[in-house]
Order: C-alpha cells, then structure tokens, then sequence
C-alpha cells in the first residue's frame, strides 16, 4: 500500500537523488539546472508558494517517490485546475498499482478542482497508457513558454 505524506525540509537527501532520476529519464526530454531543481525543492517545502505542494510516497518506511502538484485556475473550464508538475517511483514499485492509488489521492485530496492536467513526453507511452485509462485525454494544441529567470 502507497502512504503519501507532505514533502518536509529533512526529505531533501531523499527527494533530490529522485528528482535527478526523474530529469534523467524518459518523462522529461530536456535539461534543468540542478540549482533550480534545489530551489523548487526548497520552495515546495518553505510554505512561502502557495500554488506549490511536494509529496513523498512511501512503502512502508521507505520513500520511493515523490509528487509535486501545483494549482491555477484556468478560464477554459471556469475553475481551479491542479496541474501534477513531476510524479517519481522507484522501479522498484512500478507495476504494484501506487500509480493508480497515487491518482485516487489527487482526485480525492482536490475535490474543487475542475480540471487535472499533467505532461507526458512522447517517449513515455507507459505513463500515457496509465494516464489515458484514468480518464485523461490528450490536448490537440501546442503550448509556447518563454522563460525569466529569476
């Protein structure tokens, strides 16, 4: 059974090996600074960004991934959207069905919200399986960013 508990100050050793894993894998297919990786950790700890929640996930007194969730609302619906920012297991739990528990959590702990929404790389076709059998769709446009860093 996956517990999931808030992401606190001391789960740093734990969550940035994790967090590195994550950017080195098939989720994600570009870069990031390992300095702006500290710093969301950091943030999502501190309280001071609100829109910002980090989770760990545990089997039994192991940690073996960890969430972060943010909030934002979208006019596109008229109402709060909660976007799953990253989402990490260990191999070790894939195939054990945390993905799913994990997801009933979301939904349950964001009663309010009137949109889930979340990043699949086209690489990630496991994720996208998952995500599709839990009701997500894909989006048919393209999303432009321009980045200041601050």
């Amino acid at each position: 059974m996956l517990e999931i508990k808030e992401m606190l100050p001391q789960d740093e050793a734990a969550v940035l090996p994790m967090v590195n894993g994550f950017y080195h894998s098939d989720a994600v297919d570009h870069q990031v600074d390992e300095k702006i990786l500290r710093k969301t950790f950091l943030d999502a700890v501190s309280g001071d960004c609100p829109a910002l929640r980090g989770v760990t996930l545990w089997e039994g007194e192991k940690m073996v991934g960890f969430a972060y969730l943010t909030t934002f609302y979208a006019c596109e619906v008229g109402g709060v959207t909660v976007m799953l920012e990253e989402i990490y297991l260990d191999d070790s739990c894939r195939g054990k069905g945390y993905g799913t528990e994990f997801f009933q959590w979301m939904f349950r702990e964001y009663p309010g919200a009137a949109r889930f929404r979340l990043e699949v790389t086209g690489d990630n076709d496991r994720a996208a399986r998952l995500y599709e059998k839990l009701g997500f769709t894909f989006m048919s446009y393209r999303q432009m960013i321009k980045d200041r860093i601050l």
